[in-house]
């Protein structure tokens, strides 16, 4: 990393002075994860874990396959194969939906089930909707909507003076795309807009003399608090709608596979929105608290922002074409539950809509749409080309699917049931709050470690059986664990968007640690605590 003290030394003659747009939009600051340098002792870490993975997946399943249980054969057997799965997934041994693939071959070589009845929850209407949200994302991302939408909340008169209110900013910013764009993908989008207003606050205090000349403003409070509001504010807005991150619609997808019950895109909408308010408070409170930035008015910041809404220029026939798929879109999915919420879920208006404006149907057509709506009639030029879609995480969609299938297997093999009751003789958990914390608990402890994604597809199934065992209804324990599958905010490697803000060299592992643990913590109570009373307001369970 280039030092800034090195670069200041180099002067002669007049007073040292440091270039802090170059120090901080510079390619060797702005790291990805890929490039992002670990430690000896970490990258030994890595390295153990991976190839821990390798033998300790293959040893659990010959293990779990000849141990006499006394459960039924098929159950062992296809406990066998999803504990390799899952001892791949947290060692991260093989990319994480290569080995769900892994699993489902698993599954039918071995004769646990027919490759058919195997592949079938491939073609639910949820793997529909996260295709169809991938895309609109991806044109979103493309054609600067998403930008342009940052710029405009930041022009908003006040936002620019205060170190404060572009801190709480970039959070609104962030959880509002986040929503609907993939999480890491609206971190790195919004990075080099974050970077170029640290810049403009470092060399701001310069000027005025608060920090000497040679200081690294990559070592600042305020930068620390930017960029850890940009990483944590896009896991909780990521929590508001069911397409806001992978771990949602996986565990929507296995509480309705397990449990029977339907949770809309609306009532998912009306449960999340009063946690995801209640913990963006606190962690505004949190990270301001124990970042405390240096300066809290500043000049400049403003007329960088009006420079960059002029580079922008009006809203292109793309950003147009983007904005109407994407609203019809959101419109579809509220409609049969807004219907049904004035003329009820018995009238025919209802019924009607509730049949044909299927989730994933709605979203193949809001996909569908940028493929016909032109940016260029006379050249036939649409406004999201195939090569454009390719381009959407795959991975993921692979990953959802096969959790639904490993849920689908649990159920039918009556394998949830038996996990469940072993579970309970074994906790002895009796009420729901206890069962909702243990199940909040257990998905935070998981996601730290490994990916989101898979802590909800590793939980979800673990926490459904033993609610039935307990005699509670699962569907909202289920769900506070899908929730806090979506944290993971004390290490780099927690989640990409703690790994892209960490690699901007902004954020000291240690204030990460410090505000991400309190943030674990006081968030988690929040499920906990608000989650059943959302829950039962938007009529889930």
């Amino acid at each position: 990393m280039t030092s800034v003290k090195d670069s200041a030394s180099s002067s002669q003659g007049a007073r040292p002075r440091t270039d802090v747009n170059k120090v901080l939009m510079s390619g060797k600051t702005y790291r990805s994860l890929g490039q992002q340098t670990l430690t000896p002792g970490e990258l030994r870490f890595e390295r153990g874990r991976q190839t821990l993975g390798l033998f300790l997946a293959p040893a659990v399943a010959i293990v779990m396959w000849f141990v006499p249980l006394g459960i039924d054969r098929t159950q062992q057997e296809l406990a066998a194969v999803l504990l390799a799965v899952i001892v791949l997934w947290l060692c991260e041994s093989v990319p994480i939906p290569v080995a769900g693939l892994m699993g489902i071959a698993g599954i039918a070589l071995t004769g646990v089930a027919p490759a058919s009845e195997v592949l079938a929850p491939l073609g639910s209407t949820t793997v529909l909707t996260f295709i169809g949200a991938f895309i609109l994302a991806q044109a979103m991302l493309k054609h600067g909507v998403a930008r342009r939408l940052a710029f405009f909340v930041l022009s908003l008169p006040g936002v620019g003076k205060s170190t404060t209110r572009i801190i709480i900013a970039f959070g609104v910013i962030t959880c509002i795309l986040s929503a609907f764009v993939s999480n890491t993908a609206t971190v790195a989008m919004l990075m080099p807009t974050a970077l170029g207003i640290l810049a403009v606050i470092s060399g701001l205090m310069q000027e005025r003399g608060i920090v000497r000349s040679d200081f690294d403003p990559l070592r600042l409070r305020v930068g620390a608090a930017l960029m850890l509001m940009l990483a944590y504010s896009a896991s909780v807005g990521g929590l508001m709608t069911p397409i806001g991150a992978p771990p949602n619609l996986i565990g929507r997808g296995l509480i309705e596979e397990l449990t029977g019950t339907t949770i809309s895109f609306a009532q998912w909408a009306v449960a999340a929105i009063p946690i995801t308010i209640g913990m963006f408070v606190v962690l505004a409170v949190v990270l301001l608290l124990l970042n405390r930035p240096e300066v809290r008015r500043i000049e400049g910041v403003e007329e960088y922002v009006k420079q960059q809404r002029l580079e922008h220029g009006r809203i292109s026939r793309a950003e147009w074409n983007t904005i109407i798929a994407f609203a019809l879109t959101v419109i579809l999915w509220f409609l049969p539950s807004l219907v049904g919420l004035f003329a009820g879920t018995e009238s025919e208006i209802y019924l009607f809509l509730d049949e044909r404006l299927n989730e994933g149907i709605v979203a193949v057509v809001g996909a569908a749409l940028l493929f016909v709506l032109p940016t260029n009639w006379r050249k036939r030029k649409a406004t999201l080309t195939w090569s454009d879609a390719t381009k959407i995480d795959w991975g993921t969609i692979l990953l959802f699917g096969t959790g639904i299938i490993f849920g689908a297997m649990l159920s039918a093999s009556g394998l949830a049931e038996t996990i469940g009751e072993g579970l309970f003789s074994t906790f002895g958990v009796t009420s729901a709050v206890a069962l909702t914390a243990l199940a909040v608990g257990l998905a935070i402890l998981i996601s730290e470690t490994t990916s989101n994604t898979a802590s909800a597809a590793v939980v979800v199934p673990i926490v459904v059986p033993l609610a039935a065992a307990a005699g509670v209804d699962p569907v909202v324990p289920a769900l506070a664990a899908t929730f806090a599958a979506s944290f993971g905010f004390m290490l780099p490697v927690s989640t990409p968007q703690n790994a892209i803000v960490y690699g901007s060299g902004c954020v000291p592992i240690t204030r990460m640690l410090r505000s991400g643990i309190s943030f674990d913590i006081l968030g988690g109570l929040l499920i906990v605590l608000l989650l059943p009373l959302t829950a039962a307001l938007a009529g889930i369970g």
